[in-house]
């Protein structure tokens, strides 16, 4: 059990991870050092117009400490069908079942880095943190202890999604879960991250992915946060997609207080595909502050973000935006929507796309729009016998809708749907 005497996360050094490969360990050391000495962000900071620098105060958080499974009580809503599934509960293995393809790994990142320690040395953590939370990235590298690792060879297709379940339990606890996979060239995987809580203490899960697509390959990767109310999120990740490859990112975040997402895409072969995917549905006081990049860094690649936010309560959101067009990045196609829908007067959300382009030829756009539901669109439903409340209902799920069938995959858009029914059964 945790106890009260345990030390901050922010204030000495954690435990290293017993057997690391020695290249880890230096990682590690070189993480916490960092993070001594990055400067917390201050308003002078762009990457955090909006944000806010209140909830970066971790100095309650503790480690995690180990727990037994059988304490967890914890309902799964997850895939009826999957290839593979893992728990980790405060960081720790507690269920693993795989039925994967001959040679796909699929493993625990604490066993992996064991047994493919080069593979993960190659990939894990190669790509600056750029959109602001640099400090807390060093953090979580410090910290790492365990998550997900899949790595799918050439031509390999992992038909069912592969789950990873992450729950935090116990009194100001802090879990730093990491994903990473790797597609080789024609390879293809879904893989979906789950952030939850064991019960109502406040706890911070600092969560990081690195998403590697070589040429041809097809990833997609989902995030669904349902923290409890209590707790706080930061989720950084990186993307690298290659030749021809298709990568699709989507983060459902529909619980925490805080929660920030950080999402870095680098289009680095011709033919690279990106889409970026978000639904998000704050109420009451919840906050979430979203930042993006869309990198072209070689021609002829395409990318295509959609974020949409349902609002409730006072709740606040922030959007923050960037495409970015190499100098030789010619025909670059490239676009960034974001959507919000306010469905109370109290409701504040700030967008703030942008475009840099150093390339001729190129077809880019970026828009942001926020709106409230009109009386018309109540009435018409309300002359059809549908009563106000559910007509409200209705239109926000409609407008979550867009984003949802850009998944293109039935499985996975009713795992979405279920997730985002039962919010709108609370905030409703």
């Amino acid at each position: 059990m945790q106890t009260l005497d345990m030390p901050s996360i922010t204030s000495e050094e954690p435990l290293k991870l017993a057997d690391a490969p020695e290249w880890f360990q230096s990682l590690q050391n070189q993480a916490w050092e960092t993070f001594q000495n990055t400067p917390a962000p201050t308003r002078k900071n762009e990457t955090w117009r909006f944000g806010d620098l209140k909830q970066l105060n971790l100095d309650n958080f503790i480690p995690a400490a180990g727990i037994d499974a059988g304490d967890i009580e914890l309902e799964l809503n997850g895939l009826e069908e999957a290839s593979a599934q893992f728990i980790f509960a405060n960081d720790a293995t507690v269920h693993a079942e795989t039925d994967l393809p001959e040679g796909v790994i699929c493993l625990p990142l604490e066993d992996a880095l064991q047994s493919h320690s080069e593979l993960i040395h190659q990939h894990l953590l190669k790509s600056d943190v750029k959109l602001g939370s640099e400090k807390y990235a060093a953090l979580h590298a410090a910290n790492l202890s365990n998550g997900l690792f899949v790595y799918v060879p050439k031509g390999i297709e992992v038909e069912k999604p592969i789950e990873a379940y992450h729950i935090v339990a116990g009194d100001n606890a802090a879990i730093f879960p990491h994903t990473l996979i790797i597609t080789e060239d024609n390879a293809k995987v879904s893989v979906v991250d789950y952030f939850s809580s064991a019960a109502d203490d406040s706890n911070l899960v600092l969560a990081m992915n690195d998403l590697v697509a070589a040429n041809g390959s097809q990833l997609n990767y989902l995030t669904i946060q349902n923290v409890n109310l209590a707790s706080k999120v930061i989720q950084i990740g990186s993307t690298t997609v290659d030749r021809d490859s298709r990568t699709k990112s989507f983060v459902l975040n529909v619980g925490a207080s805080w929660a920030r997402n950080e999402s870095y895409c680098t289009l680095s072969g011709k033919g690279a595909y990106s889409d970026m995917l978000s639904l998000n549905i704050p109420s009451g006081e919840q906050k979430f502050d979203q930042r993006t990049f869309q990198h072209h860094a070689s021609p002829h690649t395409y990318s295509d973000l959609l974020y949409k936010n349902a609002l409730y309560g006072t709740a606040k959101t922030t959007f923050s935006g960037l495409i970015a067009v190499d100098e030789n990045a010619h025909f670059t196609d490239a676009y960034q929507t974001c959507r919000n829908l306010l469905m109370e007067d109290t409701t504040e959300a700030n967008s703030m796309p942008g475009l840099q382009i150093n390339a001729d030829q190129v077809k880019c756009s970026h828009g942001s729009t926020a709106s409230a539901i009109s009386d018309e669109e109540i009435f018409y439903l309300q002359a059809r016998g549908i009563q106000p409340k559910q007509a409200r209902q209705l239109i926000a799920r409609g407008f979550c809708v867009q984003v949802i069938d850009r998944l293109e995959n039935e499985a996975l858009q009713n795992l979405v749907l279920n997730y985002l029914d039962e919010k709108f059964k609370i905030v409703s």
